[in-house]
């Protein structure tokens, strides 16, 4: 037998071994942290949602807003909300009396997450109510 087919036979050198640990310690670390950061991004995207649902059902609970304004704030499921609204002009509500008034409806939902603090806004427009019969406009 010559010394390269007994070199050949006997395995894998102690640096082969290292060098190979070594590359999959780097993989299994990085396939960690993809893993991870995918988790975070889910609840992240989850916060969102949640935040979004809550916009959408302030902004459902009126379908209209009083000629005073509609300014409310609350917490709920860990987030701050506020609506705040202001008289939106338009041409045709200034040279049509009996045109109904809007409103510009802004809902604000703020919240605490891992990367800081986060928002969301909506805007939409709403009329104004309608005097009841015998009210003053």
């Amino acid at each position: 037998m010559s010394a390269g087919a007994c070199r050949a036979s006997r395995g894998f050198s102690l640096l082969e071994l290292l060098v190979a640990l070594s590359i999959m310690s780097m993989a299994l670390g990085l396939l960690y942290q993809a893993s991870s950061g995918a988790l975070r991004g889910v609840g992240d995207l989850d916060m969102d949602q949640r935040a979004g649902v809550l916009a959408q059902s302030i902004l459902e609970a009126r379908d209209s807003v009083p000629a005073a304004g509609w300014n409310e704030s609350g917490r709920s499921a860990e987030m701050n909300w506020q609506v705040r609204t202001a008289p939106y002009e338009t041409p045709v509500a200034r040279d049509v009396p009996a045109a109904p008034r809007l409103h510009e409806v802004r809902v604000l939902v703020e919240w605490e997450s891992r990367r800081g603090p986060r928002q969301l806004e909506l805007h939409t427009l709403l009329p104004q109510q309608r005097p009841l019969p015998g009210e003053r406009r």
